[in-house]
């Protein structure tokens, strides 16, 4: 309790120094200007004073006056109290901590407001000066060498090591403030760049979601369409699978859409989770409603796959074969997935004709999501024509993603 009120008084002291800097140095002028004038008349008993004294008093008042100036000039004001104190001390007066009052205050400040080698210069120099000054004293004849000499080395020092700790603590503080308004707009800058990373991640979900169940449910009500008189019984399974496909696609619409509204309330409802390959035959079963035959091959141990990297091998195949039902002259489509190692090769292809033109989603956000999944997680994404016909979407996806951060952003 008192630490605290002694560091709010300083802080208090500190404020208003720095609203009121000159009746601040005025009041510390008169103070000291008192003091050296109390120090000039005490002497040794049995020794005499100086018989003019109005000299003396008269340099300690330039020398006090002299410490106005510390904060624009202070070498200046080291000077000028250095050779003040030293005529008085060689008029015979005694060196007491009051007479070098102002040398003290202005070797104080010279510590606080300039740099190491400054200090050195001109604090040794005046310590040396006014040590030899004490030395050959005449009032201080009575006294050993060594304690004419230990003194004014003492009290010398006490300044310069007191502002010095000043300086350093101001250092410390600016250092420190600095510090802070760094990590500040650090963790604005990091809150902005996981808003846009959150952003483009629903953006991608969004466009998986709206893109693949939109072009099932086109494919499904065209081919509806086209077989209502010749065939009602298959037609009346395809608006069935129909209504699945809608369903399906505002179900994950609003578990996409309710990451938006997540909060941290205890009794919010949990997330759904996130689809995976274990949800491939209902992809494969929708395409099939649209008329699109798709195969596929496992070769190799299936291994058991990350959240993040499970979402994004299953988002990849499911925008590949959204491009196949959008864009290619084809009713068939191969899925094949190698597990090589530590990694998962995922080829999507159909045969559609030499001629064909490439799918539009070579240069659109198709191709361009499915390249930004598999790169989040350390994968990479290849997609365009095959030279014999069709297109073709490879993949290569690490079991467990690379990058550390890649699954939290997926799940």
């Amino acid at each position: 309790m008192t630490t605290s009120h002694e560091r709010r008084y300083t802080e208090r002291l500190e404020e208003f120094s720095d609203r009121r800097p000159f009746l601040v140095d005025l009041s510390l002028v008169l103070a000291l200007m008192g003091s050296a004038t109390l120090g000039a008349s005490l002497t040794i008993p049995g020794a005499e004073l100086p018989s003019d004294d109005r000299f003396a008093v008269a340099l300690m008042g330039v020398s006090c006056l002299a410490l106005l100036k510390h904060r624009t000039h202070p070498r200046l004001t080291v000077v000028v109290n250095a050779l003040c104190a030293m005529v008085v001390i060689a008029q015979g007066y005694l060196l007491t901590p009051l007479l070098l009052g102002p040398v003290m205050a202005s070797l104080y400040w010279l510590a606080t407001l300039t740099e190491r080698r400054t200090i050195r210069q001109y604090g040794l120099t005046t310590m040396a000066m006014l040590t030899l000054a004490a030395a050959f004293s005449d009032s201080m004849d009575h006294v050993s060498l060594i304690l004419r000499t230990i003194g004014p080395v003492f009290w010398l020092l006490l300044p310069l090591a007191a502002g010095t700790m000043t300086r350093l603590r101001r250092a410390y503080l600016e250092a420190t403030q600095a510090r802070a308004e760094h990590a500040e707009r650090t963790r604005e800058e990091e809150a902005r760049l996981r808003v846009t990373e959150e952003r483009m991640r629903i953006a991608r979900e969004l466009h998986d979601v709206v893109a693949h169940h939109l072009a099932l449910a086109n494919a499904q009500a065209g081919t509806a369409e086209h077989l209502a008189l010749t065939n009602p019984r298959q037609t009346k399974q395809i608006l069935h699978d129909l209504t699945g496909t809608t369903s399906s696609a505002l179900r994950e619409l609003k578990a996409t859409l309710g990451l938006l509204r997540q909060t941290d309330d205890e009794g919010s409802a949990p997330p759904e989770p996130a689809p995976g390959l274990a949800r491939l035959p209902e992809l494969v079963s929708s395409c099939a409603s649209a008329g699109i035959t798709v195969t596929v091959t496992t070769e190799g141990e299936p291994q058991p796959l990350s959240p993040g990297v499970d979402l994004t091998a299953f988002r990849i195949v499911q925008e590949a074969l959204t491009n196949v039902t959008k864009h290619a002259a084809t009713q068939t489509a191969h899925v094949r997935f190698l597990y090589a190692g530590t990694r998962l090769l995922i080829t999507v292809t159909d045969e559609g004709p030499p001629t064909a033109p490439a799918p539009g989603p070579a240069k659109g956000f198709g191709v361009m999501g499915m390249r930004e999944r598999a790169h989040s997680i350390g994968g990479e994404l290849r997609a365009g024509p095959r030279p014999e016909g069709g297109f073709e979407v490879t993949t290569a996806l690490p079991l467990q993603p690379s990058v550390a951060e890649g699954e939290e952003r997926e799940e």
